[in-house]
């Protein structure tokens, strides 16, 4: 089964960080919600870092602030994730630059979109 990891997964369900949570599960991925202020979301155990995830991850999808993504870049490179997702919002000179440097070679777009999700 495919993993994906949503950061900044959101308990607010007119979020995206929500709503992406709610797309993977409907497309049979296994979701890790990745927020730092939370313990469930939807229903699911939520992580704090990607790092704190056990095992693989086969995609993540980033929904917070670029001056949060540029750490939590670093967090994906070390857990090596294979393929990385930065949404609109997300994203910034710095950002792709930092994912650049990082040895990632980053999807620029909304992941909601590419799955076809309708909420």
């Amino acid at each position: 089964m495919k993993t994906v990891a949503v950061v900044g997964a959101s308990s607010d369900r007119n979020k995206f960080g929500n709503q992406a949570v709610r797309g993977f599960l409907r497309q049979g991925y296994t979701v890790f919600p990745i927020n730092r202020h939370k313990d469930k979301i939807e229903g699911l155990k939520v992580y704090r870092s990607v790092l704190d995830v056990p095992g693989t991850i086969d995609k993540v999808t980033i929904y917070v602030p670029p001056t949060e993504g540029l750490d939590v870049l670093v967090e994906v490179a070390a857990k090596q994730i294979p393929e990385v997702w930065i949404n609109p919002g997300a994203d910034s000179p710095a950002v792709l630059q930092r994912a650049r440097d990082l040895g990632i070679e980053p999807i620029v777009a909304c992941s909601l979109m590419a799955l076809g999700a309708t909420l």
